[in-house]
């Protein structure tokens, strides 16, 4: 089984638990106005490489991995590459590694049976929430959010952990009636694990400029440190206690 790979990162240790082996997939369907890895959207870049080839290279720094690390797939987007994930986590779960999943949940198709595949090989999904409201998302990544918010649902019925991720853009995603209805709709799930609040930041500005495009999101500053608490706070961010 083949797969387009963008990069790894050896000792990754924001995307997940631990000290993690981090595989960024090419390919993405979404063109969410504050990514920082526009290199990674086209399905056709990167290179091509074999499970078995991902699997060995990760291997490499199992030692490092501990109790708590293992391999977090990320994007791009890696639902675009779903019968490739499969095989590489099936390859990972015989060799005791503990696997996670960074994923919009963009490509979710509720009546695909792979999907019961992947969470059977899947320790932890880390699911990024663009926007609670439709038509904000859509204006945000160029797609509706009814297919995150259904992946969303679907991991809470299997009671498959997650760790919930918002991006925090100002004028974007920090008003604070939306963070309040995002918080709503977390409340009803009751397998989040976690809530962390990722502040925007401009460290993609140069692949823009290198790519010859224009950045979507120019002159807007990260968030302030008040604005940042704000949303940690009606999030709830941190370890994550639904409201009963």
């Amino acid at each position: 089984m083949y797969g387009r790979i963008h990069s790894y990162e050896s000792f990754g240790t924001v995307d997940g638990p631990g000290i993690r082996f981090v595989v960024f997939m090419q390919g993405c369907p979404m063109r969410c106005k504050y990514c920082h890895n526009p290199d990674t959207w086209n399905a056709d870049g990167g290179r091509e490489v074999t499970a078995e080839e991902v699997a060995a290279e990760a291997l490499k720094y199992k030692s490092y991995f501990a109790e708590r690390g293992g391999v977090t797939v990320s994007g791009g987007e890696p639902l675009m590459q779903l019968d490739f994930l499969i095989e590489l986590f099936a390859l990972l779960k015989r060799k005791n590694i503990h696997t996670c999943v960074d994923t919009s949940g963009i490509c979710f198709d509720g009546n695909d049976p792979r999907y019961e595949r992947l969470l059977a090989l899947t320790d932890l999904f880390l699911l990024d929430v663009k926007h609670i409201a439709d038509e904000a998302h859509r204006a945000l990544t160029g797609r509706s959010n009814e297919k995150p918010l259904a992946f969303a649902r679907y991991l809470n019925a299997h009671k498959k952990p997650m760790w919930i991720r918002h991006v925090l853009v100002p004028g974007l995603t920090d008003d604070d009636g939306a963070l309040r209805e995002l918080r709503t709709f977390l409340d009803t799930l009751e397998c989040v694990e976690r809530v962390e609040v990722l502040p925007y930041h401009t460290m993609g500005v140069q692949k823009y400029r290198a790519l010859g495009r224009a950045y979507p999101l120019e002159g807007v500053q990260p968030p302030s440190p008040e604005r940042v608490d704000n949303a940690k706070r009606i999030l709830g961010a941190g370890k994550y206690a639904p409201k009963r």
